[in-house]
């Protein structure tokens, strides 16, 4: 693919012109997507919700001990509440939490307080008498701009996780910061895999080498930390080659503290994921890639794999509860575009062992309709979807007979 097919292919995946139509009914979203046989996917928000207008550029969801979906909007700066009172699996309106953030992205509710991740560090807002306080810095100064979006979850061993991505696409980075999973305590306070003694201060640094891993979650039975990561663009399998849009395969990583996933060096093989791949223009040290920790499972290049999250909390059939959905949000500079989908990762004893389609229409050759980002199960048991290239969350539920 040449220079300037490539940057006319960026152009109008960002800009929603030329080789993506732009799509002003949401509705049509809907009817347009294909699921497996018994599952129905419906709007629960949209710019036709009451102020649905704030629901521009939705990412990441979390919902409170009561049910209600909160969701961030990085573009607008905003924090957002979706409640459904009725429960009929509409929302209601959407409400402001917070607003002038700084490319929020992940939420996590502690201890009854929502801490928010901008990309230059966590803010924590509470609710004081039915009103949501004015932010208040909790974990500052975490390193900004690059792959600016963070995530922030609390893991089953009751710390905090917060990806921070690299600076650039293909680099040695100065700051050890990037390109990692950090670990804190619920105090805000850095508790990374390796312990610091005397007076130096304590690392936050979880895992590395992961170029931008967005998206965790944790298999419900073993405790496993599973993260999505994004591979480098622009690769080649031969030294000063041209760009292979089939290279190097997105991630699926289970996440060992201390460990080194592979970039900027390495990628995995998805033919064999027992080691990595070297990338022969950006070589490492003599069996760096030997050692780098291999992905569990990996994705088709470039699709973007962004929100995880495992199937045991849905009232979906038995055969679904061990597996994990993956949200491809959707590739910006291979010829033929791909992602665009909801994935089912299966687990077969407690191992990932496969990918297959689970949701898919959004792309029809080089028309995007919607770009899924992240994946939640809802206290109804429903799988709740943000997309943010129309604004809009997608519920999909289990009901027998639906097409």
């Amino acid at each position: 693919m040449n220079a300037s097919l490539r940057l006319s292919t960026f152009l109008a995946l960002a800009l929603g012109a030329s080789l993506v139509v732009q799509n002003s009914d949401s509705q049509a979203d809907v009817s347009n997507v294909q699921l497996d046989a018994g599952f129905k996917l419906e709007l629960f928000a949209s710019g036709k919700t009451k102020y649905g207008n704030l629901l521009h550029g939705a990412r990441f969801m979390a919902f409170d001990a009561n049910g209600n979906l909160f969701v961030t909007s990085a573009k607008g700066g905003k924090v957002l509440m979706l409640p459904d009172a009725n429960k009929d699996g509409v929302a209601d309106e959407v409400i402001m939490v917070a607003d002038n953030l700084n490319a929020p992205q992940g939420l996590a509710f502690v201890d009854g307080a929502l801490l928010v991740a901008n990309q230059d560090g966590v803010v924590k807002i509470k609710q004081e008498n039915g009103r949501w306080s004015t932010p208040q810095p909790f974990i500052p100064n975490l390193p900004a701009g690059g792959h600016t979006l963070k995530n922030i979850k609390l893991g089953p061993d009751g710390y905090l996780y917060i990806n921070v991505g690299s600076s650039c696409n293909v680099c040695v980075e100065t700051d050890p910061l990037r390109a990692t999973i950090l670990r804190y305590t619920t105090a805000g306070k850095p508790a990374g895999a390796l312990t610091t003694l005397g007076r130096h201060q304590q690392s936050a640094i979880w895992a590395r080498g992961l170029r931008n891993s967005q998206g965790f979650a944790w298999h419900p039975k073993t405790g496993d930390m599973y993260a999505t990561n994004e591979g480098a663009d622009n690769r080649s399998d031969v030294k000063g080659g041209s760009v292979n849009d089939e290279l190097p395969p997105e991630h699926l990583n289970k996440i060992e503290a201390g460990k080194h996933y592979g970039w900027p060096h390495c990628w995995g093989e998805p033919n064999n994921l027992k080691f990595q791949v070297e990338d022969p223009n950006f070589k490492a040290e003599p069996d760096f890639c030997k050692n780098a920790q291999p992905p569990v499972i990996t994705f088709t290049s470039h699709t973007t794999p962004i929100g995880i999250t495992f199937l045991d909390k849905t009232n979906w059939p038995a055969e679904y509860k061990p597996d994990a959905i993956v949200a491809l949000h959707g590739s910006w500079n291979r010829q033929q575009p791909a992602g665009y989908k909801l994935v089912r990762v299966k687990f077969k004893d407690n191992q990932a062992i496969s990918v297959e389609d689970f949701a898919t229409g959004w792309l029809n050759g080089y028309r995007v309709s919607a770009r899924p980002v992240d994946v939640a199960v809802g206290t109804d048991g429903a799988l709740y979807v943000s997309e943010d290239k129309e604004g809009a969350i997608y519920r999909i539920s289990y009901q027998p007979g639906a097409r």
